[in-house]
């Protein structure tokens, strides 16, 4: 089933959930902006209340939606089904994509023709643009996913639109949190060809408000978990250690210096760039969550 079929596709459809974050909402949409491909910009705003809506609407760059919705996911589902791009991808108010990210991801995908999902690499930052951690990633391991946490982060996850048109995998919206890492799950048992981008994509702000790494995200993670086989769950420890082994010879703890370059609070108009010196995967604030 094809959602558009009386439009010509163009590159890409970046979808981005909307909800009182007015501020972050600007860096991002300023980030989508300057990429330099063909793409559309649907943010599906859930009537915000802070102001957002005083300028949203009439901001050229993106196509924009308010309406009542049921969550993150549904409003993410209620952006695919407006979209036309030949790509997909889902960046959320508080993420930006680096600069070129997505020619490079289009340059990926055309070399690439049998893989439909694209994990890139991200950098988490706090919220003036500083480098907290870099997050490298690979083709996630199902059942590490349903016991522990999905290693990969929305904000460089990239899929061709055959993934909704022809089979039609929407995010659950049962879900609030972890829908991503059940929409995963659910593309491997579908059997979709995933790869990895080594390359950093996007960034994470680590806003100190994020709801992924709330207390609502750990009970729901756990939920997700007590639907894995009960092997798995017993086996729990030894997958987590798999995982950390796998990412140590694929090389995911080392990295050289490196610069990027994102729109900030102070800079919301033109991107800064920043050194990282001595680049880390320990996300230091956060060594007692879950997820990472």
């Amino acid at each position: 089933m094809r959602w558009k079929s009386d439009e010509v596709l163009m590159r890409f459809s970046v979808i981005t959930p909307s909800f009182r974050s007015s501020a972050w909402l600007k860096l991002c949409i300023a980030s989508v902006a300057d990429q330099g491909v063909e793409l559309e910009h649907i943010v599906q705003d859930g009537l915000s209340d802070d102001g957002t809506l005083d300028w949203l609407m009439s901001d050229r760059r993106v196509k924009a939606w308010a309406e009542k919705d049921g969550g993150m996911y549904d409003a993410v589902n209620r952006g695919l089904k407006k979209s036309s791009g030949e790509y997909l991808a889902y960046l959320n108010c508080d993420e930006q994509y680096l600069p070129g990210t997505l020619q490079a991801v289009a340059g990926h995908f055309d070399r690439h023709p049998g893989t439909d999902v694209l994990f890139g690499d991200s950098l988490v930052v706090d919220a003036k643009g500083e480098c907290l951690c870099y997050r490298k990633v690979q083709v996630p391991f199902k059942y590490h996913t349903l016991v522990s946490h999905l290693q990969t982060f929305t904000c460089s996850t990239f899929f061709r639109r055959k993934i909704i048109d022809e089979h039609g995998l929407f995010f659950d919206t049962k879900w609030r949190v972890v829908g991503d890492a059940d929409w995963v799950t659910r593309l491997q048992r579908a059997g979709i060809r995933m790869g990895v981008f080594r390359r950093f994509t996007s960034t994470f702000t680590d806003t100190g408000e994020n709801l992924c790494l709330s207390a609502e995200a750990i009970s729901e993670q756990q939920l997700l978990s007590d639907s894995a086989p009960i092997w798995a769950r017993k086996l729990d420890f030894a997958i987590v250690w798999h995982h950390r082994l796998r990412r140590l010879f694929g090389g995911i703890y080392r990295q050289k210096a490196f610069d990027y370059a994102i729109y900030t609070p102070a800079s919301p108009d033109q991107r800064v760039t920043h050194h990282v010196e001595h680049p880390t995967f320990v996300w230091k604030s956060r060594l007692k969550s879950p997820f990472v």
